[in-house]
């Protein structure tokens, strides 16, 4: 029976370690982002969940319902924040690992949205400077990710000519007169 145990304990262990050789290999696509800039972005959100979770609470000590609301929000948005962009943070939690794997596979643009456009609500119920502050930062952190999607700037050379209106991929395709053919065309 312990030899039984055993090689199915050591039958996990390998296919837990196919899975993460799977999930190093996905990890090692190339998507145009330096390393550096990517862990500005995630340095940068979770400096941004911090702050609105502690401006989510000094925001939450007042006598008005909805700046209490917005205060609760702010609170949620930050640790929201901080659970999907690092997970480290929040290792006693049993559900980090799927939600960081989901956060892992979003797109950038995904990801701007998401910390851009929800911190918007609290600042519509309380408008004061503890919830200016909070959702500031974590609108910011969703136009680093925005900035990010947009990719990387063309060489000068191609800025220039585009500037000037010569656009060398068009004035190519004129100048050797190709044409692709038609998948549509009725010329059998």
């Amino acid at each position: 029976m312990g030899q039984k145990q055993t090689t199915s304990s050591l039958s996990s262990l390998q296919a837990g370690a196919e899975s993460n050789q799977t999930g190093a290999q996905s990890q090692q696509v190339d998507d145009g982002v330096s390393w550096w800039c990517k862990s500005l972005a995630r340095t940068c959100c979770v400096v941004a969940g911090l702050t609105a979770m502690i401006t989510g609470l000094f925001r939450m000590i007042t006598f008005t319902p909805l700046c209490f609301v917005a205060g609760l929000l702010l609170m949620f948005m930050g640790f929201f924040e901080i659970l999907l962009e690092a997970p480290c943070c929040c290792q006693f939690l049993d559900f980090i690992q799927p939600i960081s794997r989901f956060s892992e596979r979003r797109s950038y643009w995904q990801k701007a949205l998401v910390y851009g456009l929800p911190p918007l609500l609290p600042l519509l119920l309380c408008f004061s400077i503890t919830t200016i502050i909070g959702c500031v930062v974590l609108i910011a952190s969703g136009v680093i990710y925005g900035l990010i999607a947009l990719g990387k700037k063309a060489d000068r050379s191609t800025m220039m000519a585009r500037a000037q209106g010569r656009d060398t991929e068009m004035d190519d395709t004129l100048v050797t007169n190709e044409i692709s053919p038609s998948p549509y065309s009725s010329n059998q």
